[in-house]
């Protein structure tokens, strides 16, 4: 994901920013990055956690506030294995950056050597930095000892999952955003048949999405049942 004049990195769903996500107990999370876009927070920050826990969504929400207040901002996903250390070059003229899946590059020296001086670079620039990992940066498998003690003098957040009431909640926030009333018993029903992530639920909401506009049809528990069943027996 990258805002102003640079295209897009960070592959999240529909256009992530803090308005449409569902905070729950991470809510603490999201007034700090708010507060770090307003530049009234700290310069460098970690998002931490188990996949699912929405650390594409709140980076790409970073990067659409920071486009609100003409910002420019750059949102890299290091586990895409076309990408270069080259490319973390020169990024840190903008005013914030933020990299996704930073543990894909752990071991490389070149990408840890790239990220260590993209780092030094933001910290003297003045930029605000925002990466992601799945564990705290001393749990991860980087080697250079310069850059685990950069990474880990960032303030950090730790990613809670939400529970099953708040994966409804943001279910039907998502639904909401598409025109779609989703009711609470088809979001418990979803819940109960399919996979319990954020990406494999707001996916398959997707496709109700499509398939209901295709039939001429509301969402509803039997057609859902029957678009799963039919999904199924097709798989």
């Amino acid at each position: 994901m990258i805002s102003a004049q640079l295209p897009l990195q960070i592959g999240t769903t529909h256009g992530g920013r803090f308005e449409n996500f569902c905070a729950g107990p991470n809510a603490a999370t999201v007034a700090a990055l708010a507060a770090f876009v307003a530049a009234s927070g700290a310069r460098a920050m970690y998002l931490c956690g188990e996949p699912g826990t929405g650390k594409s969504h709140l980076l790409e929400a970073v990067c659409a506030a920071c486009a609100e207040r003409g910002l420019e901002s750059a949102g890299i996903g290091l586990d895409n294995e076309l990408h270069a250390p080259g490319l973390l070059v020169g990024l840190a003229r903008l005013d914030v950056v933020c990299l996704d899946d930073i543990e894909a590059v752990a071991g490389d020296p070149r990408w840890e050597r790239a990220l260590f001086n993209l780092y030094e670079d933001a910290l003297a620039s003045g930029a605000g930095l925002v990466y992601a990992c799945r564990y705290r940066p001393a749990r991860s498998s980087f080697q250079l000892a310069d850059l685990i003690s950069r990474l880990s003098a960032a303030v950090g957040f730790r990613l809670t999952l939400l529970d099953d009431d708040g994966r409804c909640r943001a279910l039907k926030l998502r639904a909401r955003e598409r025109g779609i009333e989703l009711p609470n018993e088809v979001a418990r029903y979803l819940l109960r048949r399919e996979s319990r992530d954020m990406h494999s639920l707001v996916a398959l909401l997707d496709r109700l999405d499509r398939s209901s506009l295709a039939a001429h049809r509301r969402i509803t528990i039997p057609f859902v049942r029957e678009l799963l069943g039919a999904g199924h027996r097709g798989g």
